[in-house]
């Protein structure tokens, strides 16, 4: 059995974008050891894809025999980030010159009694508040949503305090694991780019994601059954450099297309 030490970074979108990499390697029989954020690598550990994770390079683990390292770092090994227009996936897969062999649903057992069962999730939150629309463009959907028959929550995740401000109706987590559980029984869900829209995605959950700076053709999540709304703007993508009018994220435009989308 090969020894392999993986080292990544990232929130965790960049971190669920790295799992590929762990099924793939596993088919083969190694034995994965991951740095990074445990938070969202015990996701990996609870489906057997890897088998210790850690949270830094300690002395400990460095001393250890290995087969094969593999480093995403500015630092050291491999650019984190490709300098081409390609989904990070495919980067990495050709980096490592590894089979594109991989699953597009995470298989994540859910629970019976899910706040979040039979309902459809809004998650207006993101890492950076370069990528959030305007909070309305939620309460339209919301609004919408409810005129139709359909149960709502917004969910709020390590970074999405802020939305209590604007709803009680709300389910708090910030167990990356547990969320992904709660989710499995959604009636679909409706983000923007962030860690959690990347999560229910590759639950294999519908999903409606909004992309506004950021760039879907390096950023799409992983998965089979959700549809990306953007603007398609002739400057975008422009992440981290955005505009303070971000036209991209238009409240208006994008309720529209949601409303479009949704109902095609």
């Amino acid at each position: 059995m090969k020894k392999v030490l993986f080292y990544r970074r990232g929130g965790l979108g960049d971190t669920l974008l790295t799992f590929p990499i762990f099924e793939v390697l596993k088919r083969k029989n190694c034995y994965i050891v991951a740095i990074g954020n445990t938070d969202y690598l015990k996701i990996a550990k609870e489906i057997g894809w890897v088998d210790e994770i850690y949270s830094d390079l300690y002395p400990e683990i460095l001393k250890k025999d290995y087969d094969l390292k593999i480093f995403f770092s500015k630092s050291e090994g491999f650019p984190p980030f490709p300098s081409e227009r390609i989904w990070i996936v495919d980067y990495y897969f050709n980096l490592l010159n590894l089979e594109k062999n991989f699953s597009l649903i995470l298989p994540i057992k859910g629970f019976s009694k899910s706040p979040l069962k039979n309902k459809v999730v809004l998650h207006p939150g993101s890492g950076s508040l370069k990528k959030i629309p305007d909070f309305s463009l939620f309460e339209k959907i919301e609004k919408y949503l409810i005129s139709q028959g359909f149960k709502t929550i917004y969910l709020i995740g390590e970074a999405d305090s802020w939305i209590k401000d604007f709803t009680n109706n709300y389910w708090e987590c910030l167990d990356s694991l547990l969320i992904a559980k709660a989710l499995k029984s959604a009636k679909c869900f409706i983000g923007l780019d962030s860690g959690i829209s990347h999560l229910v995605s590759y639950l294999g959950i519908k999903s409606f994601l909004f992309y506004g700076p950021t760039d879907p053709v390096v950023w799409k999540p992983i998965g089979k059954n959700y549809k990306i709304i953007s603007l398609n703007l002739d400057c975008s993508p422009c992440f981290p450099k955005v505009c303070k009018n971000k036209k991209c994220l238009d409240v208006k435009l994008l309720f529209n297309k949601f409303l479009e989308i949704f109902n095609n």
